[in-house]
């Protein structure tokens, strides 16, 4: 038997166990309207497939939806004055929160709900994004809206030590710096920057970026959040145009996929397989979804899921 229910803007399918049956590259929207602010941001999905998202009912707190749920919960609220703009997940399942307000990085470990500093910095401008890689190391933007300009910044765990955080040195001026990830191998940074709605390309020496490499700069309208798939595809959002583009890793735009509403801020990859796509929609404060034909990068950094991102094959399309 399936079930459905109808959302405000569009029916979504909901199978005999729960699963979203959406579309390939067909977005729908997948909770209510308003469940979160016009801060809502920061989407990551947990090797369980939770989804979690910033700013829920209020600033300040981070919401989750369950697999199969219609609604979105309370997960937590962060310290008083704080306020998420990014969420990430490591391979033991620690979740990393941004807090661009109180110039943090949370940590809450596996299995807890009480953030804790995992690192201050008086001097970041305001961490927005943050993307991890395999060996745990995080890359975190970092821009001044008002300067119009950024950096990116680089933490690292000592073996028996604080954690290490440093602007990475870069070889050129950036721009408002905004949406960061990974290639799939680990060796390229990709940094969007919503000023000049440029998307650069950076290889990675230790605490260096080297090698500036434009990958696409767009005509209009401005980028916000991105993340790669393990092909190396890079999943861009389109603030006010309400899109996401898939570029490849050359930058050529493969398609351009047409969301519920205008103002997507961020997206991540879920489900059962990883090509769920999850958008936090701005215009409207709800959580939109589609599909893809391949399972995102961070999706298979976690343990539980690497074996079956290895095994599973194209869903079809191109």
């Amino acid at each position: 038997m399936v079930l459905f229910r109808i959302a405000l803007a569009g029916a979504v399918c909901l199978a005999a166990d729960g699963a979203l049956a959406l579309g390939l590259f067909v977005s729908s929207q997948v909770t209510p309207h308003a469940e979160y602010t016009f801060g809502i941001e920061g989407p990551a999905v947990d090797a369980a497939g939770v989804l979690y998202v910033v700013n829920f009912r209020k600033q300040g707190t981070i919401g989750r939806l369950r697999p199969g749920a219609a609604e979105s919960e309370l997960f937590t609220e962060l310290p008083a004055g704080s306020v998420g703009s990014a969420i990430r997940f490591d391979r033991n399942g620690r979740m990393y929160i941004a807090d661009y307000k109180g110039h943090n990085v949370f940590v809450i470990d596996s299995g807890q709900i009480e953030p804790r500093v995992y690192f201050h910095s008086d001097t970041f401008n305001q961490p927005n994004d943050l993307t991890l890689a395999q060996d745990g190391t995080i890359y975190a933007s970092d821009p001044s809206w008002k300067r119009r300009d950024g950096q990116i910044w680089r933490l690292a765990a000592g073996s028996d030590g604080p954690v290490q955080g440093e602007v990475m040195a870069s070889g050129r001026t950036m721009g408002t710096t905004n949406g960061i990830d990974l290639s799939p191998d680990g060796r390229t940074l990709y940094v969007g920057e919503s000023e000049t709605r440029e998307l650069w390309a950076y290889g990675i020496e230790g605490p260096r970026l080297v090698a500036p490499r434009l990958i696409k700069r767009f005509e209009d309208f401005s980028l916000d959040g991105l993340r790669t798939d393990v092909e190396g595809r890079i999943f861009v959002t389109r603030i006010l145009k309400g899109t996401v583009a898939v570029l490849s890793p050359d930058g050529k735009v493969e398609r351009e996929i047409v969301l519920r509403a205008k103002e997507p801020t961020n997206l991540a990859f879920g489900g059962a397989d990883g090509k769920t796509v999850f958008v936090a929609q701005r215009q409207g404060g709800f959580i939109e979804a589609f599909r893809t034909n391949r399972p995102g990068r961070e999706f298979c950094l976690q343990q539980a899921q690497a074996a079956s991102c290895q095994t599973r094959g194209a869903e079809g399309g191109k």
